[in-house]
C-alpha cells in the first residue's frame, strides 16, 4: 500500500533539513585530511577463473588513509581507456567475491567496487573494518558515533567513497573524464553524497537512496535502518537538537544542493523503508540535471532489473555525449 504522500504532493515536497553555515568547510577539511595519505597502496590481480572480465584486487587510502578494499573488473581485451563505473553497496553489504557482479564490466566499462567499511554481512561479504569505537549506539551504523559529526561513521564512509573515485581515476585502463557512481540504498545515498563534493562527475545514480531528509525519515518510518535513529533517540532522550545537528552533515539533501553532475534517481511509492518523500527531498533540492523514475507498485527493492536497464541506458548515453580524454593520473596498469 501507500506509505506516504500522493505523487503530485511528492514532486512539490521540500525537506526541512537544515544547511550547516560550515557544511563546505567541514568537508574539505575532511577530505583534505585524506588527500595527505597515500591513495593507491595495493594492486594484484586474481585469478577469478573467468574468460571475459580481469579481475584485480586494489587497496586504497581512504578517511585518514585507512586502506580499503576494492574490486577493478575490466571487460578482457577491451581498448583503453574506458568509461568506469564507481559502485557503492547497500546497508549490510560488501563488495563480495571476485566473480559476483559482473554486471558492469561485461557492458563495457571499467567497474571499481568499493567495500563497505564495516559491513559485508548482508548478501555480499566485506572485508574492510571500521576504526571507528565510539560511545552506545543502536544496533547498525546508523547512530555510530552520532554524538558528533566529527565521530559519525557517515563521515568515514562517505571519505572512502570519494576517495575511491579518485583512486579508480589513476588507472590507466580508466577514462578520468568518464567516471560515474552508482549505488542502491545506502549506496544511493553515499553516490548523492559523492556527487556533492566531486564536481565533474560524468553521471549519477541513486535508486531508492537512503540516508535522506533525516528529520522527516527519523518520524514517518518505523523500519530500520531509519529506526535506529528513533530507538537511540527514545533512550536518551537529552540528545535530539544534538543528533539532528549531526545527521545535517550527512543528509542527502544537502549533499544535492551542491551536486553539479547529471543524475537519475528513483523512487518507490510502496517503499517502506527509504519513504518516497524523502527520496523526492533529495531529488528536489539537486542542483544538476537531473530526472527521476517512480516505481509505483514497489517496495524497496524498487524497479529491480528494469532498474538495472535503466541505469545502463542512461549510462550508455552519459558516457556517449563526453568526448574520451586521457587520464590525468595513472598507476601503471
Amino acid at each position: 500500500m501507500f506509505l506516504d504522500l500522493p505523487e503530485p504532493e511528492l514532486r512539490a515536497y521540500r525537506s526541512a533539513q537544515s544547511d550547516p553555515d560550515d557544511f563546505d568547510a567541514f568537508w574539505a577539511d575532511t577530505i583534505d585530511g585524506a588527500r595527505a595519505h597515500p591513495l593507491v597502496v595495493g594492486v594484484e590481480q586474481v585469478d577469478a577463473g573467468l574468460t571475459t572480465v580481469d579481475v584485480f584486487d586494489v587497496r586504497f587510502g581512504g578517511y585518514d588513509g585507512e586502506e580499503i578494499a576494492a574490486w577493478l573488473r575490466l571487460p578482457r581485451g577491451a581498448d583503453g581507456p574506458l568509461p568506469a563505473v564507481v559502485q557503492f553497496h547497500g546497508y549490510g553489504r560488501g563488495r563480495g567475491d571476485a566473480v559476483e557482479n559482473l554486471l558492469w564490466a561485461s557492458a563495457g566499462y571499467a567497474h571499481f567496487e568499493m567495500d563497505t567499511r564495516g559491513q559485508g554481512w548482508s548478501g555480499s561479504r566485506g572485508v574492510t573494518p571500521d576504526s571507528g569505537s565510539p560511545p552506545p549506539q543502536m544496533p547498525g551504523f546508523v547512530t555510530r558515533g552520532v554524538e558528533h559529526r566529527s565521530t559519525y561513521y557517515y563521515r568515514r564512509l562517505f571519505t572512502d567513497a570519494v576517495r575511491a573515485v579518485e583512486a579508480a581515476r589513476t588507472f590507466e585502463a580508466v577514462d578520468a573524464s568518464r567516471v560515474a557512481v552508482l549505488g542502491i540504498s545506502q549506496g544511493g545515498g553515499i553516490a548523492l553524497a559523492v556527487a556533492g563534493l566531486v564536481p565533474d562527475l560524468a553521471h549519477v545514480v541513486a535508486r531508492v537512496p537512503f540516508l535522506c531528509d533525516f528529520p522527516r525519515a527519523s518520524v514517518v518510518t518505523d523500519r530500520m535502518p531509519f529506526r535506529e535513529i528513533a530507538d537511540y533517540l527514545a533512550h536518551f532522550r537529552d540528545r535530539t537538537e544534538q543528533v539532528h545537528e549531526t545527521l545535517s552533515y550527512f543528509d542527502g539533501v544537502n549533499f544535492a544542493k551542491r551536486a553539479t553532475a547529471p543524475a537519475t534517481i528513483t523512487a518507490a511509492l510502496m517503499d517502506p523503508i527509504c519513504p518516497p518523500s524523502t527520496v523526492y527531498a533529495a531529488y528536489n533540492a539537486y542542483a544538476g540535471p537531473k530526472r527521476i523514475h517512480t516505481w509505483p507498485y514497489n517496495a524497496h527493492e524498487g524497479g529491480g532489473v528494469d532498474d538495472d536497464l535503466l541505469s545502463l541506458r542512461v549510462l550508455r548515453d552519459a558516457f556517449a555525449a563526453q568526448d574520451a580524454v586521457p587520464s590525468p593520473l595513472r598507476s601503471g596498469m
